[in-house]
């Protein structure tokens, strides 16, 4: 999966072909024409609504996709600025979740040679002892 440039509608066909789920089907959830449904299909992105009834008809949280994106293309944020100092009501998530995906994805780069260790740290803030658990974790379960 490339996280840096998401398809949000080929993922989506691609996850309606797994599934099996009948075009009928989608058609009476969704509230549109098939040729809506296709035509969605070649979109890059949707509304975060529309998203969210994909999500729920097929099963499977396609705003990870972008949380995923966050996590590692996103800038960090400098002592210059801090959250902490304004009040806010929405939501405070204190640390990044890295999915099973994100650890395959990010050990694949390092495994393949097309990134270094050093690389992965710098490039996706990762903490160095976060990395190595996860280098000794997974090469373990690979053996």
């Amino acid at each position: 999966m490339n996280y840096k440039s998401i398809h949000i509608g080929t993922l989506i066909k691609q996850t309606v072909i797994e599934r099996g789920i009948e075009i009928s089907r989608i058609c009476n959830f969704l509230k549109l024409t098939k040729e809506e449904v296709e035509d969605m299909y070649n979109k890059e992105s949707i509304d975060s609504e529309l998203l969210l009834k994909w999500s729920k008809l097929l099963e499977y949280d396609f705003f990870r996709l972008y949380s995923q994106h966050l996590i590692l293309y996103a800038p960090v944020k400098t002592n210059n600025f801090s959250l902490n100092s304004q009040k806010s009501t929405l939501p405070r998530f204190r640390k990044n979740v890295y999915t099973k995906e994100m650890i395959d994805y990010i050990l694949n780069k390092i495994e393949t040679g097309d990134m270094k260790t050093i690389e992965v740290i710098e490039r996706y803030h990762i903490p160095k002892t976060t990395l190595y658990k996860w280098i000794s974790k997974y090469k373990n379960m690979d053996k």
